[in-house]
This record gives C-alpha cells, sequence and structure tokens, in this order.
C-alpha cells in the first residue's frame, strides 16, 4: 500500500472528515443525550458503555459519536463495516474479543448501518453480546425495531438521535469557518445570511451541510489577493437549485408552510401546489411536508372526509419509500385532495376543549363502574360493579355515564355540516336524545 504523507493526507480529506468533532465538547446537536447531566454522556465521561444502537437520519453524528467513545475508552475498539463484512470476518474479530476477555480486557464493536446485516450476520454477535464478550455498538438509520433481531435488540439500549436544526448545523458551519482544520487560514469572504442557506439546504445533514461550504468555496471568485468570494450565483449552481428559500431566521421557511396550509383550507387546489412547488424546489425535505398533510388531515377535514387521512398517510409513505424528485406527484395529489374535500375543524375544536379540562380541573379518579377489575381485591373493592357492556344491550348503547362526575354533560366534540360529518352529526343528536330518555326513565323509576 501506498503511503501519504500527512500534509497529502489532510488535503485530500473532505471537509466533513477533517471537522469531525474529536470529543464531546465539540459535538454539536442531541443535547436530550449528551446535555449535562444527560445519560448517554455520563456514560461515556464514566467510560461505562454497553451495548447500545444509535437511531437517527443521516449526518446527525451516530459515526462520530461512536469515534469519541473509542477515543475516551480503556477497552479495545474495533470498527466494522455492514457493507463489505461477512460471518467469517464477524467471527474472527469476535474470537479476538473472546480471547480480549479472558485477560480481563473489554472489546467494544461498533457496527456502522448494521440494518445492513442479514438475519445470519446479526446472529453471529449475539451469543459474544450474551456472555459479555463484547460490547456492541450499532449506528442505523432505520427502525431498530424492524431492521435488527429481536433477541438482539433486546439487549441492546436504543438511542435516538434527532435531524439536527437549522442553528445546530450553522454552529458547525461556523466553526468550519473559524477552525484552522477547516477554513479559518483562508480569507474566505462568505454572508451570515448564506451559511444559514447552507443550514437550511442541508435538511439536518452535517455532512451534507459541510460538503456543501467546502464546494460553494471552491468554486468561489477568487481576487487578485486570494481571496475567495461567495455570492448568490455560486451557491444556486452548487446546489442546482434556485434559492427560493430561505432568510436568516427561517420565517420565510414558515410562512411558505403557512400559505401551503391556508390555501389548502380555503379549498384553493391552484395555491396550494404552488406553495408546495415553492417549498420542493427550495430544498424542502418532503417528509416534512408530509407530515403537515397528515396533520391537516384531521385538522381541517376531520370526519368530513374521513378518506383524507388515508390519502395524506399513503403520501408520507410515498415519499419515504421513492423520495424526491419522484415524490412530488405523490404530494400535489394530497395537497390537492386535501384542498378539493369538505372542511371540518371538528376534531381540533374537541381536543383543544378536552385539552383544557384535562389540564386545568381537578385530577378526578376513573368512575369504579368502568375501571378494569383483573384481580380479586380489586372486584372487592367495587372496581367494575355497575358496568354495562354496550354489546349486551340492542341498541349496542347504554345510558351509562363515562366521565367524570365533575365533568357529566360537557360537550366536545361538534360536529358540522359539512361533507359526511352531517351523518354523523345526525348520529349524534339521535345517541344523546335516546341517552337522555333512558336516563329520564331510570330516574322516575328511582
Amino acid at each position: 500500500m501506498e503511503q501519504m504523507t500527512l500534509f497529502e493526507n489532510q488535503v485530500m480529506q473532505p471537509l466533513a472528515a477533517r471537522m469531525r468533532p474529536r470529543d464531546l465538547d465539540e459535538y454539536v446537536g442531541q443535547d436530550h443525550l449528551l446535555g449535562e447531566g444527560k445519560v448517554l454522556r455520563r456514560l461515556i465521561e464514566n467510560d461505562q458503555i454497553s451495548s447500545m444502537i444509535f437511531w437517527g437520519p443521516p449526518g446527525v453524528g451516530k459515526t462520530t459519536l461512536a469515534r469519541i467513545i473509542a477515543n475516551r475508552t480503556k477497552a479495545a475498539f474495533i470498527d466494522f463495516s455492514a457493507v463489505n463484512s461477512s460471518i467469517k470476518d464477524i467471527r474472527t474479530v469476535m474470537q479476538k474479543a473472546e480471547e480480549n476477555r479472558k485477560f480481563g480486557e473489554k472489546t467494544i464493536v461498533f457496527v456502522d448501518e448494521i440494518h445492513r446485516f442479514n438475519k445470519a450476520q446479526q446472529d453471529a454477535f449475539l451469543p459474544f453480546v450474551e456472555k459479555g464478550s463484547i460490547i456492541l455498538i450499532g449506528a442505523t438509520t432505520e427502525n431498530p425495531s424492524f431492521e435488527v433481531n429481536n433477541a438482539l435488540l433486546s439487549r441492546c439500549k436504543v438511542f435516538v438521535l434527532q435531524a439536527l436544526t437549522p442553528d445546530d448545523v450553522k454552529r458547525l458551519l461556523d466553526n468550519a469557518m473559524r477552525d484552522e482544520r477547516g477554513f479559518g487560514n483562508q480569507d474566505i469572504r462568505i454572508e451570515e445570511e448564506m451559511l444559514y442557506k447552507i443550514a437550511k439546504f442541508s435538511n439536518g445533514d452535517a455532512r451534507v451541510a459541510l460538503s456543501t461550504l467546502d464546494m460553494v468555496i471552491l468554486n468561489g471568485d477568487i481576487d487578485e489577493n486570494g481571496a475567495v468570494t461567495v455570492t448568490d450565483e455560486t451557491f444556486e449552481q452548487c446546489v442546482s437549485k434556485k434559492s427560493l428559500l430561505y432568510d436568516k431566521n427561517g420565517e420565510e421557511h414558515y410562512n411558505l408552510i403557512s400559505a401551503l396550509h391556508k390555501s389548502m383550507r380555503n379549498s384553493d387546489p391552484d395555491a396550494s401546489v404552488y406553495w408546495l412547488a415553492r417549498m420542493l424546489e427550495a430544498g424542502e425535505d418532503p417528509l416534512y411536508i408530509a407530515r403537515r398533510v397528515v396533520r391537516f388531515a384531521s385538522e381541517d377535514v376531520g370526519l368530513a372526509d374521513s378518506r383524507a387521512l388515508d390519502v395524506a398517510v399513503s403520501a408520507y409513505q410515498a415519499c419515504h419509500f421513492i423520495g424526491m424528485p419522484e415524490c412530488s406527484v405523490n404530494l400535489t395529489e394530497a395537497v390537492v385532495y386535501m384542498a378539493m374535500s369538505p372542511k371540518s375543524n371538528a376534531m381540533e375544536v374537541a381536543y383543544m376543549l378536552a385539552k383544557q379540562d384535562a389540564l386545568n380541573e381537578l385530577d378526578e379518579p376513573v368512575p369504579l363502574h368502568i375501571r378494569n377489575a383483573p384481580t380479586k381485591l380489586m372486584k372487592e373493592l367495587d372496581y367494575g360493579k355497575g358496568y354495562k357492556y354496550a354489546h349486551n344491550f340492542e341498541e349496542k348503547m347504554t345510558e351509562m355515564e363515562c366521565l367524570p362526575e365533575s365533568l357529566v354533560g360537557t360537550e366536545y366534540y361538534y360536529p358540522t355540516n359539512q361533507g359526511n360529518e352531517a351523518k354523523y352529526k345526525e348520529r349524534l343528536e339521535k345517541i344523546k336524545a335516546w341517552k337522555e330518555a333512558k336516563r329520564a326513565e331510570k330516574k322516575e323509576s328511582d
């Protein structure tokens, strides 16, 4: 193998590799796990790592965390790739780890992209994790509940890493501009707003952000003194997208999603598709838009067209399966469907009214007659006494009260006359009238 000089190695490394955080103080994001006093930070600082899996989107620091652990631990550290490793490779490493264990030395095995291992490969780790020969750290972008064997998963603590916020990414870019590993020793002229555009464009992926910064600086305008100036035109050329958003504070981002939401609410399919295109062509994450459409389906359509939620969820799944640019048509279908659907905000109103009572009223106990009574003691304490099983009655309902005593008679759901909800409104009125009559009869008989 040809040996490179240190200088050559540094020059050839991409910015994201050069700027990889070396310790927890340089690490950005994941404060819910790595903030002062948080559990994962304590485990790393005290070198008390147990088998775990880091689950999160690309570019949020899963591999970086593993390397920070490698730098701090007294254990032997083995970096394993799920892409090009066979069962034979795994067994060779496990035998070495078993030898280390016999001499009292721990071995940490880091497996990047552990979801790429098949069942047989994952099973090869299991006996060594069980008897403590290795501490396994896996990294995955896929849900480990579906991609990691249950037996192996049950022996690992799963830590969920979140997408970096634009402010997190901006901090990384600022560090790259100041640090000598980045551009700290060069005369680079780039506006703060441009750094924020790059942060927003990256969609929470630090690797994308640093690679984009590297690209725009390499393609910037160089003057006679060697200073590099990065312009909007440079940025647009490098990312192959028109700079439609965002501003420094991210306000335009929220303006655009608001415009989309309100256009759908106002039953305007043309405006809805326009604002959708504005967001997608500016680099917005399609899954973010899809999540907002799912929310809209219940918040603004609801039971006026209960199929709206199915359409929205299907659009989200389609975006997840095929990504951009192909999923743009799936989102268009969902957005137009929402715009053309009859509208009802009864679900939103119902929840907000119930939420207010749940937060502000006394925490009354659940009425005894609708409590479950799985034990003899509970039955002796009258749990479930007086409960009426609706299916035992001809009408499939009873006059039984299910709210706490202080809230009896309170109403939260107010159905509208829109679309299918008109049918629910009519049925609810009949249900209430029937129950009222039955309660009146009971009161007279008592």
